[in-house]
């Protein structure tokens, strides 16, 4: 591995511990609101990763460095504890306290859609030629140096929230769509489906495997639908 692809994994390291915790904050404040302090008393009502990481140091430390060093991308995982006697009483705002991480993730996928879209109407940014997920914009040409590391910072915070909030929301477990799945169902399926979740783990193993063989499907035409919608009002397309 080449030290400009290291440099460039650790920054998207970075992205995704950031990233991961304002995911978890978002899960532990929605359960707080729902009625349910586990997360709040455990301190994870917080942007500070420093909390996150000590719940989770393999998920969030071990795991994706080693996988920065073997891959160029950081591979990892998180989590905020939740009461499930109340899940059992409240599965609606169990099932709403699954989808407030991925859509913490989508607000900042837009906060960095309004930053690119500024710098490309200042004419700071511009499209790239080819897009891939570390190339999401570029500087133009004759700017400050400077701008390069910071598009590169913002487009990896768009890419890298974008796959967060698309894959955590495959409704397959442990993944956040399979908890947002009781929104959906009959009030006396939302019970027993609940039940199943929680007395098999095993079917955690299963789903990720599931969503691993199946995310590329999903990703591609999402991510190539994402590019087009950020680039829409500067004419640029991409197939």
């Amino acid at each position: 591995m080449q030290l400009s692809d290291l440099v460039n994994g650790l920054v998207f390291y970075v992205v995704f511990v950031y990233s991961t915790t304002f995911h978890e904050a978002a899960h532990a404040w929605a359960a707080l609101r729902g009625g349910d302090s586990t997360a709040y008393r455990g301190g994870q009502v917080t942007l500070n990763p420093i909390v996150h990481i000590r719940r989770e140091p393999i998920g969030m430390v071990v795991l994706p460095l080693i996988s920065v060093v073997v891959s160029g991308w950081p591979i990892g995982f998180a989590s905020a504890p939740y009461d499930p006697s109340w899940a059992r009483r409240h599965p609606d705002r169990a099932g709403w306290m699954a989808l407030a991480g991925p859509a913490a993730n989508l607000v900042l996928v837009l906060l960095a859609a309004l930053a690119i879209n500024g710098g490309l109407a200042t004419g700071i940014f511009t499209a790239p030629d080819h897009i891939g997920f570390a190339d999401v914009t570029t500087a133009s040409a004759g700017t400050d140096s400077i701008w390069n590391a910071v598009g590169y910072l913002v487009g990896a915070v768009f890419a890298m929230n974008l796959l967060l909030c698309v894959f955590n929301l495959l409704p397959v477990p442990p993944l956040d769509g399979s908890g947002a799945v009781v929104l959906f169902l009959p009030q006396d399926k939302k019970g027993p489906y609940q039940e199943a979740l929680w007395r098999n783990p095993q079917i955690a193993l299963f789903g990720i495997f599931i969503a691993w063989q199946v995310f590329d499907y999903f990703w591609s035409p999402i991510f190539t639908f994402s590019l087009n919608a950020l680039y829409f009002f500067f004419g640029v397309s991409y197939h």
